[in-house]
């Protein structure tokens, strides 16, 4: 987010952030009943309830190509924004605790592998050419597609063409709704947010909209990519989500059913802390550009503590199991008054037939080991770095971004870090968590706190491949480091609850930030390549040269020599088109795995070890050919195991086919010097041909049409009393 400022008149320009409340106990909380709507303005009605609330889309298009768009010039002067943060009062720090009793104060010989792409991202000079603004923090994240990176930092975002190597951008924020109109056109207010959404091979971008700050209402824009290439047209959609509470420090994460979303609410006028609040978007109709809704929790009446919150974002091919809700997830620090250090795990179940059936459930609570988030009573001026006495915001009141999913058939696992005072000193370390479920509750399968070093560490984010490895970014600072960008990380079968594999360096700083402001982050982003299932891309930002706001940012890449194996990909088509959402099961000794189909018809499965593996489409809806595959993996990728769908059994061959059911049917639809085909199925039918005109009867088509796969038997008579019929592959008996 961008810090809130005052302007040259003294008026405060935006954002509240949101700090703890003293909390005495807990209970099982069930919230859905009776249902409230509204459409933009009504939004009032949400703060009056803890039922679901429905709202929509107020407007949703198509843009031009984003190639396409000419952004308008900035203004010839750039502004500076460089503004404190204001918090509700904090408590008073109730104890401190001396050694963190899950910390990893050593670090191995650095075993973490190199980076295979370690590319420069835009930078606060770069951003301030296109929007005219020079702004704190960067609010840096991205995410990586099939073949594209793209970054969003505060106010612009680049994207990055991995195949070919041409960059597009940076644009300011709201150029993507240029031509739009409304608040997600004028406005460019930050909270950035970009996604790849590989279940569908799309893109997810979205950022608020505050037109009339600190006053509503307020707005949520969202931008959906009509393809896999986000350099081509966009589905754009504003979402007025409340005219009464702010929706500050966004965060998203796909789900099969919706797009889920956390805020932070602030009261409109006063600023005043408005609790945590709890949204999902209606992702198939996004999907298609279609009008949208949303289903909204204001969860202030449940618990006025709940905030800072994550939903869940699914990793991997394995889609969660079906009808899983999204989870949402909280850190507790027992000096808040809660009664012991935990983590509260929400369930976000939708139900857009009945939207009065959604409901958010929880929490299950899960002891964590002891940790302190008191990093120096919660001042922002808290890392320190070298040659200057500004120091930096730890923001250690949170998860940091993102909650990470992912099905590896056999269980469930999440994963999820914040930074923590590893010692009682300010020392900045890293807590993280693998959470893991297998039948019932979720459980902490291991946990750990890393600062193996006098350095501070924070800011993290942490994502987990196809093997089962972690890998956690962070940004590193102390008197004696500057700023810079490191990553560590486990594998599978490492001792549990530690990062033993090193640390390495994806870009050392050499400057410190010497604004008094002290802003850092407010987040960064660590995501897995959804071509391989292993590369890890990270990006955080760091200075070259020390400055008040010279940031830039860094984007890299690596990936777990251990994270091996073979994997086999098709596609599945329907007359030549593709078909998307196809679910797909791998069957082997070892087990099972699922996955769908892309966009673009395309299904992939990895990891996989060497043995025999049988490929099966879902024949709920259509009927395949073939029905499965048998594939035997040897240490080697295997391409091209393709699946058509069945047609009706006989077809008038053309462009297109006309489809029947009968032979006969067929028979007397056709028109001279047509060709009748048929599949490979027995008829029980008398054929009468007793028209004058000659056509061709080829028999023994495989169900798609694609190849002959055998004959065509008719039981019964054929008799031709007029015309010509030349026949081939049928059995007559």
């Amino acid at each position: 987010m961008i810090e809130p400022e005052h302007d040259k008149t003294g008026n405060v320009n935006k954002g509240y952030m949101k700090t703890r409340k003293i909390y005495f106990f807990r209970v099982i909380i069930v919230i859905f009943a009776s249902l409230s709507f509204f459409n933009g303005a009504e939004a009032n009605d949400a703060a009056k309830t803890t039922a679901p609330v429905v709202g929509h889309s107020i407007k949703n298009d198509v843009s031009p190509p984003i190639r396409n768009i000419i952004p308008p010039l900035p203004a010839p002067t750039v502004s500076f924004r460089e503004i404190p943060i204001f918090r509700k009062p904090q408590h008073p720090p109730m104890k401190r605790r001396n050694l963190d009793p899950v910390l990893q104060n050593w670090l191995s010989p650095t075993a973490m592998p190199l980076q295979d792409q370690n590319l420069e991202g835009i930078s606060n000079y770069a951003q301030s050419l296109v929007t005219g603004l020079s702004v704190l923090p960067p609010d840096t994240n991205g995410d990586i597609g099939l073949s594209h990176y793209v970054q969003w930092v505060n106010l612009a975002y680049k994207i990055w063409d991995l195949t070919n190597g041409t960059q597009l951008g940076p644009f300011a924020g709201n150029t993507l709704w240029s031509g739009f109109g409304g608040p997600c056109q004028t406005s460019n207010n930050g909270d950035p947010i970009v996604l790849y959404d590989r279940y569908a091979d799309r893109w997810l971008m979205s950022q608020f909209a505050l037109p009339n700050y600190p006053n509503g209402p307020f707005y949520q824009c969202i931008a959906i990519s009509q393809t896999g290439d986000p350099a081509l047209s966009w589905y754009r959609y504003a979402f007025l989500v409340s005219s009464t509470k702010m929706n500050d420090y966004p965060k998203f994460g796909i789900w099969p059913d919706g797009y889920y979303m956390s805020v932070n609410q602030f009261n409109a006028g006063t600023g005043t802390w408005a609790g945590g609040g709890a949204f999902v978007f209606d992702r198939d109709s996004m999907l298609a550009g279609l009008p949208a809704t949303f289903i909204y929790f204001d969860l202030y009446p449940v618990d006025p503590d709940l905030g800072g919150m994550l939903p869940s974002h699914a990793n991997g091919p394995n889609l969660p199991p079906s009808g899983s809700p999204n989870y949402f997830v909280q850190a507790d620090d027992d000096a808040s008054g809660y009664p012991q250090d935990q983590l509260e795990i929400w369930r976000f179940h939708v139900d857009w037939s009945i939207p009065a059936n959604s409901s958010f459930t929880g929490p299950t609570i899960l002891t964590t080991a002891p940790f302190d988030s008191n990093m120096c009573s919660y001042s922002l001026n808290c890392i320190p770095q070298p040659s200057t006495g500004a120091k930096l915001d730890a923001l250690s009141d949170r998860l940091m971004y993102r909650l990470q999913y992912r099905n590896f058939g056999d269980s469930e696992s999440m994963v999820l870090n914040h930074t923590v005072d590893v010692d009682g000193a300010n020392h900045g370390g890293i807590r993280w968590y693998e959470l893991r479920r297998t039948t019932g509750e979720w459980l902490i399968h291991q946990q750990g706190s890393f600062a193996p070093d006098a350095d501070n560490r924070w800011m993290g984010s942490i994502a987990i491949d196809r093997a089962g490895n972690i890998a956690l970014g962070y940004s590193v600072s102390s008197n004696a480091t500057y700023p810079s960008i490191r990553y560590a990380g486990r594998l599978l079968n490492d001792p549990p609850g530690t990062l033993p594999q090193g640390e390495s360096t994806l870009i050392a700083g050499s400057g410190s930030q010497r604004s008094f402001y002290h802003r850092w982050g407010d987040y960064s982003s660590m995501s897995v390549d959804p071509l391989d299932d292993c590369t890890f891309w990270y990006t955080q930002e760091y200075y070259q040269t020390s400055s008040s706001s010279g940031w830039q940012t860094r984007i890299g890449s690596f990936s777990f020599p251990s994270c091996s194996g073979s994997l086999v990909s098709g596609i599945i088509t329907d007359e030549g088109s593709p078909m998307a959402g196809v679910t797909l099961t791998l069957d082997s000794a070892s087990g099972s795995m699922i996955t769908t189909t892309d966009q673009n018809g395309f299904y992939i499965f990895t990891g996989l070890n060497n043995e025999s593996y049988t490929i099966t489409p879902d024949s709920t809806v259509n009927t395949y050919f073939p029905d499965h595959i048998t594939v035997t993996i040897n240490d080697a990728d295997v391409s091209g195991q393709n699946f058509y769908a069945c047609q009706s059994p006989v077809r008038i061959d053309g462009t297109p086919p006309a489809y029947y059911p009968t032979l006969q049917s067929a028979y007397d639809a056709s028109s001279d010097g047509d060709i009748i085909q048929s599949q490979d199925i027995a008829y029980t039918e008398d054929l009468l041909m007793d028209i004058n005109k000659s056509i061709i009867m080829d028999g023994g088509y495989d169900c798609s049409y694609m190849g002959v796969a055998g004959k065509t038997i008719i039981n019964g008579t054929m008799t031709i009393s007029d015309g010509t019929v030349t026949i081939g592959n049928f059995i007559l008996q």
